[in-house]
């Protein structure tokens, strides 16, 4: 799976819709094999984009937890400790 690709699920505040765009355009830029369509490909590169988002968000919306949402600064704090231990500082 692409790097970029963040887990949106269960964050407090919940994931906005530029996080979940740029998520589906990662994606659709993962499996078309390319960063920038041709204009040729244009719009069937946006409306990818738009229904992978569309289905994103309609799945963030649907999942259903007990756990206590995520703080966005803990994770990203462990993403850096992550990191560090593996390239180092």
């Amino acid at each position: 799976m692409c790097r970029n690709i963040r887990p949106l699920a269960h964050f407090e505040p919940p994931a906005a819709d530029d996080e979940i765009r740029a998520a589906a355009l990662q994606y659709v830029r993962k499996i078309s094999g390319t960063a920038k369509p041709s204009r040729a490909n244009g719009e069937a590169f946006d409306r990818a984009v738009a229904e992978v988002a569309a289905a994103s968000a309609r799945l963030l919306e649907s999942l259903v937890t007990t756990a206590p949402p995520k703080d966005r600064e803990v994770e990203a704090a462990k993403a850096r400790a992550r990191s560090a231990a593996r390239f180092g500082s």
